[in-house]
């Protein structure tokens, strides 16, 4: 039971450091033409970068389905990638982007860090000016309440 908790916990912080590659290196580099879809005003419910979940989930379901079988490593990580877009999708989808109207701005403080870096991260809709590339992995800054 450790080593699944451990696996789950490695498949979550790979996600979230291979994500920050991910869209920092190749999302805001040679894949923009699919990303920027998502740093433009849209009208429509999906958008092209949606494409990059499709991506991520289907490593996780392929992962799941080597490992199922014994229960190995390899299911342990898939759940833990799941786990990673599941939490993604209500903090980025759905809380901070509004897709779906669900919950209302962030009290917590926590999440109103991340509320605060990636508002900061969508304040351009430039392929090379955009900062804060992770989700749960901000800089300091964002977490720091304003003085009025």
């Amino acid at each position: 039971m450790i080593k699944a908790i451990g696996f789950i916990a490695l498949g979550f912080i790979l996600m979230e450091f291979s994500g920050w590659f991910i869209h920092k290196y190749l999302m805001h580099g040679p894949l923009w033409m699919i990303h920027k879809t998502h740093h433009q005003p849209s009208k429509s419910f999906f958008e092209l970068n949606d494409l990059f979940s499709l991506l991520f989930g289907s490593v996780a379901i392929v992962l799941i389905f080597l490992g199922i079988e014994e229960l190995d490593y390899r299911f342990w990580m898939g759940v833990g990638i799941s786990l990673y877009g599941i939490l993604y999708f209500f903090l980025h989808d759905v809380l901070v982007h509004r897709r779906l109207k669900w919950f209302d701005r962030p009290k917590n403080s926590f999440l109103k860090g991340i509320f605060r870096a990636h508002q900061a991260h969508h304040r351009t809709n430039q392929k090379d000016d955009a900062v804060s590339f992770g989700l749960f992995v901000v800089p300091k800054e964002y977490f720091k309440e304003k003085k009025k």
